[in-house]
């Protein structure tokens, strides 16, 4: 089975969404997905949440 995690759309709680995406990745999951909407834009945040991950 693989793990996704689905966060809200990034903003003013992009700390504390961090730590749940970096708890997510020790804890084994696969991916992370967002979405889109007026004024956030999904590319940045995930290049963004991409930076701050270790690849195995």
């Amino acid at each position: 089975m693989r793990l996704g995690l689905v966060t809200g759309y990034s903003g003013p709680k992009m700390q504390h969404t961090m730590e749940v995406i970096l708890e997510a990745e020790r804890l084994g999951f696969d991916s992370v997905w967002t979405g889109e909407a007026w004024g956030s834009d999904v590319v940045s945040f995930l290049a963004f949440v991409g930076a701050q991950q270790e690849f195995l």
